[in-house]
């Protein structure tokens, strides 16, 4: 049985919202609240949510580029939330994140040898021979040439960019990659390709992946277990499979009565949710979801649901399902 090699307890991330003569806090946007999961070694734990739900947040608060509110995160036995910031530094040889859009988060002004021989530099790794050896191996194993390293980045597509942002993430050997909706700026076609690329790197390295998104098709493709996130908290989370073929939470089954299918006879219950997501600023008390569930109940509204096990590890946070 694999390790668990990322522990989350608790994960918390406000916002505070300045106001009033003085510019004092007036109120938090609570955009992670109290979120627990583990990830164990080797597997790709998917998260999904709508926009704005806290998935980003939460991702990039487990490698401290947001600096959680309070919390507690485990990675390979080490408490993050205790390290100096060298020390972070550090740690994050072994935990890596690939961003959402690869344009933004690649140097215009670097040709894309030095943006990946970067990270060796900063970490102070190899001669600049070898580090020149190593990018040359690393475009070859993401499904590009070599000779590309003097490129740079307005010279690639999209699909390339994302290729050279997950190069740029395997260059030090990391263990977990958080990886920040990869393939959603990427056209269709495209998004196979990387997931497919991301597969066979996990197979190659041994590594373990979060992974973010809001397409709940392209989740089910790469994901071995699944947590869906609604404002600020996970409601439900078990196996890919299971999550399918048998969602408790009403929201989840609402998301997945959205996903199209490919069958055109194909004949399925939408559910239409009712108004907006409430703003994270003033989330409503009890279960946050009770203002748009068609099964809401008194106790709904007044008590938060506990996040418990519904059997076979399906963990979800509904009051439906109480033992």
């Amino acid at each position: 049985m694999a390790e668990d090699l990322l522990i989350v307890k608790n994960l918390k991330k406000y916002y505070p919202i300045t106001g009033g003569v003085l510019g004092g806090e007036v109120g938090v946007v609570k955009a992670v609240d109290d979120v627990s999961f583990t990830v164990k070694s080797g597997e790709t734990l998917g998260l999904v949510g709508e926009s704005g739900c806290g998935k980003s947040t939460t991702g990039r608060s487990l490698l401290r580029l947001i600096e959680p509110t309070s919390g507690e995160i485990t990675f390979d036995g080490t408490n993050v939330m205790s390290l100096s910031t060298d020390a972070m530094r550090k740690m994050r040889r072994d935990m890596q994140i690939v961003f959402q859009d690869p344009f933004a988060s690649l140097n215009p002004r670097h040709n894309i040898e030095k943006i990946l021989e970067e990270p060796l530099i900063v970490h102070g790794l190899g001669s600049s021979a070898e580090r020149k050896k190593r990018v040359q191996e690393m475009l070859e194993i993401v499904g590009l040439s070599s000779y590309h390293a003097s490129r740079y980045p307005h010279q690639f597509s999209g699909g390339q960019r994302q290729r050279i942002g997950i190069a740029r993430a395997l260059m030090l050997k990391p263990k977990l990659i958080v990886a920040d909706e990869p393939v959603s700026a990427l056209d269709v076609s495209i998004q196979s390709q990387v997931l497919n690329l991301m597969q066979d790197l996990q197979r190659e390295f041994g590594l373990t992946y979060l992974f973010i998104a809001h397409d709940l098709s392209v989740v089910r493709h790469i994901s071995d277990r699944v947590g869906v996130m609604y404002l600020g908290r996970i409601v439900e989370l078990t196996t890919s499979s299971q999550l399918y073929s048998n969602p408790l939470h009403p929201y989840t089954k609402a998301l997945l009565s959205a996903v199209p299918s490919p069958d055109p006879d194909a004949v399925r219950e939408r559910v239409i949710l009712q108004g907006d997501v409430p703003s994270p600023a003033k989330p409503p008390s009890g279960c946050t979801f009770h203002t748009r569930c068609p099964h809401v109940t008194e106790e709904c509204r007044t008590v938060r649901p506990e996040f418990m096990d519904a059997g076979d590890g399906h963990f979800v946070a509904c009051h439906l399902y109480k033992s």
